[in-house]
């Protein structure tokens, strides 16, 4: 087994951004954060707010810039011009996106079928990369049967770490997690494996390192969810009792994340700020009496109706459940990781 494991921020389109860190970090924050993806194609240029992310976090953690793309020489122009922009610990990129968009123009998850384009990309960007070169992967385009030759792939190239969702692209988020595979992994490669997939809670944290043996753990929905996360799984792997938390203390966490978006954002309308919250809401009140809370914020269009709700389930001294409970495609299947083999 590893020393204990690095703990990572996920990149998460659309919610891996500079508010959600700024609340996380306040409250312990992962060892190293992930942006969204950049998308990298012949007439892009690096998103200006994903930049600010890597310049504007008041922290000395290392930040990975992700990118997504299929051509070589434009993820190499792509990422001088971030380390020219956005100085940062290094670049990632995306081998595992399932939106059929994004694989319908051959990228993310769809490179996956392009072993020789993937051999490209990694050793036409090596020299470009000023810091960590490292990819983000999931085991297979439909099968698992597929990853015997991947970890042929990457065990040839020149990365400095691989993070493997144990899923096929063709399970999206739906199925168990393929932890074996990432075991396998673990054990043969020639650099650090980290780990992902329905990391969601301290019990399937524990649970993946102890199936996988990872050098890091990666984690995405659970911590917009809980942002006391990373600390809690460092508490517990170090033998200490994670801190166990209330309402009220998700109720600041809520209004402090709607300040944060609010002063980032160009907004309009209040509509706006509100359907922006929907986007961390949807994770972070799944469960919650039930499932009102999220009803209720799902419909809210204004400040104060959010604002309301918020306070009438959240303003109290209840505990606040480690575990999220099953939620459709949100949280499905997450308690399977950490039951026994």
């Amino acid at each position: 087994m590893n020393p204990l494991p690095q703990l990572l921020l996920a990149p998460m389109q659309d919610v891996s951004v500079l508010p959600l860190w700024r609340c996380l970090e306040r409250r312990g924050g992962p060892d190293v954060y992930v942006t969204e993806y950049l998308r990298v194609h012949r007439d892009s240029h690096p998103e200006k707010w994903i930049l600010r992310s890597i310049r504007e976090l008041e922290t000395e953690k290392p930040i990975m810039a992700q990118m997504i793309g299929n051509d070589p020489g434009h993820l190499v122009r792509t990422a001088k011009a971030i380390h020219e922009l956005a100085p940062c610990a290094g670049i990632d990129i995306n081998l595992g996106c399932p939106a059929p968009t994004v694989c319908g123009k051959q990228a993310g998850g769809a490179l996956l079928r392009n072993h020789d384009l993937i051999r490209r990309i990694v050793h036409e960007l090596r020299p470009a990369v000023h810091g960590r070169l490292t990819l983000k992967t999931r085991i297979g385009f439909e099968s698992p049967a597929e990853f015997e030759a991947l970890l042929e792939l990457f065990a040839s190239l020149p990365l400095d770490s691989l993070a493997i969702h144990g899923r096929t692209v063709r399970e999206r988020y739906q199925s168990d997690v393929h932890t074996a595979e990432i075991a396998r992994a673990v054990a043969s490669l020639p650099y650090p494996v980290v780990a992902n997939g329905s990391i969601v809670s301290v019990a399937s944290a524990r649970a993946m390192w102890r199936k996988t043996g990872a050098a890091g753990l990666m984690i995405g929905r659970g911590a917009i969810r809980n942002p006391w996360l990373f600390e809690g799984i460092r508490d517990s792997l170090a033998g200490r009792e994670p801190h166990r938390r209330h309402f009220h203390e998700v109720l600041a966490y809520l209004r402090e994340l709607t300040e944060e978006v609010r002063e980032e954002g160009d907004f309009e309308k209040e509509s706006q700020i509100v359907n922006r919250m929907k986007k961390f809401t949807n994770y972070i009140a799944s469960g919650i009496a039930g499932g009102t809370l999220n009803d209720e914020l799902r419909r809210a269009t204004t400040l104060a109706s959010y604002e309301a709700s918020c306070q009438r389930h959240l303003d109290n001294d209840e505990l606040f459940a480690e575990e999220p409970g099953e939620d459709g495609t949100l949280f499905c299947g997450i308690h399977e990781l950490g039951r026994s083999d």
